[in-house]
């Protein structure tokens, strides 16, 4: 497999989960501006699309979408702990988390990197990401990861895009349970092998 990835970026929650998984992938950094991949290629021609997270398959087909991504990742490498299984209403939890991080923290954060952005616009942005993260924080007061007891998937997603409240001087100290989970996921030795990577 192949992940198309850039820094800083949603793509950091599948190349954790790949190293979570101990999958065998390479990993081509994507340059946002020109759209060119660092080994040359045309990316918009990999993704139409135009951003990442990609992930190419051995047959040749590509996975685009972050949620998308981490659900095939589990499934291709089940049974693992980092997901619930396909039956039984916790797999539906999982879809339900994924679905609230991609379009009420990840779409709430997103538009705050565009720094034409009126600042009226940017305070609508991050009040609702605020009353996002007070039920995200009502949650973990009262368990260690989203679905409970274990690291999942869903926390690689979370982890990622929190990590772009440090572009935005979103302090997570308003949070406390939050911060906490935040900077305990940071410890992991995937997630610290992940950044490492995308560093270079």
């Amino acid at each position: 497999m192949k992940l198309y990835y850039a820094p800083d970026t949603c793509s950091l929650s599948p190349h954790i989960v790949l190293r979570e998984l101990d999958l065998p992938f390479e990993l081509i950094r994507v340059d946002n501006r020109t759209k060119r991949t660092e080994d040359g290629q045309d990316f918009l021609a990999i993704n139409p699309k135009g951003y990442v997270a990609a992930l190419a398959l051995e047959e040749g087909a590509i996975l685009t979408e972050g949620p998308a991504i981490l659900l095939y990742l589990v499934d291709r490498a089940a049974p693992t702990n980092l997901a619930p299984s396909a039956k039984g209403i916790d797999r539906y939890r999982l879809q339900e988390w994924l679905a609230f991080i991609n379009s009420e923290i990840h779409a709430g954060l997103a538009p705050l990197f565009n720094q034409a952005l009126p600042a009226v616009a940017q305070a609508l942005f991050r009040d609702k990401v605020a009353k996002r993260f007070d039920y995200v924080e009502s949650v973990l007061r009262n368990q260690p990861y989203l679905m409970g007891e274990s690291f999942g998937i869903a926390d690689a997603y979370l982890y990622t895009v929190l990590g772009w409240c440090r572009f935005f001087d979103i302090g997570l100290d308003a949070w406390p349970s939050m911060a906490i989970y935040w900077l305990r996921i940071g410890e992991r030795p995937a997630v610290r092998a992940a950044l490492k990577a995308e560093e270079g």
